[in-house]
């Protein structure tokens, strides 16, 4: 009796461990979705593809900044000086069928912990690697946001 009792606690935790590291891979397959897809419409497609200043502001928190080396010190580079050239620079003719306009991503790395979120993506423009940009992101009340950027320009 003393074996079987022993064997259903065995089974009952395998169960219990086993559906809940299924919960935990489901929770963040869908966080690490969601993060690539914010990624996508706010940075890919708002930044580079289509030019669009309203999905950017979306996606991006009012505090991101692009952070770069100058010398010694760290330029920051904020969210609103680059949305407004965005909106500038199609306005004046930004034309989005163009080919030379098109940029192709590839998503090298995304990883997500609890609210907490670092996407490694690559982008190409007329078959060339012109950079790769690690964005970090945070998840907020009101979902996840871009918060910091750095990169690499090939």
């Amino acid at each position: 009796m003393k074996k079987v009792s022993l064997s259903l606690l065995a089974l009952v935790a395998l169960v219990y461990f086993t559906s809940s590291f299924a919960l935990k891979n489901t929770e963040n397959a869908a966080a690490v979705d969601d993060v690539k897809e914010l990624v996508y419409n706010a940075y890919i497609n708002g930044a580079f593809n289509e030019l669009n200043a309203d999905a950017m502001r979306k996606g991006f928190h009012e505090d991101f900044a692009i952070y770069s080396p100058k010398g010694e010190q760290i330029s920051k580079y904020p969210i609103k000086a680059w949305a407004d050239g965005v909106e500038k620079r199609k306005a004046n003719g930004y034309d989005a069928s163009d080919a030379k306009n098109k940029w192709e991503h590839k998503f090298a790395n995304v990883d997500v912990t609890g609210h907490a979120a670092q996407v490694k993506v690559e982008l190409h423009n007329q078959g060339k690697h012109v950079y790769t940009d690690y964005l970090s992101l945070l998840k907020f009340d009101s979902g996840w946001r871009i918060v910091a950027k750095v990169y690499q320009q090939h």
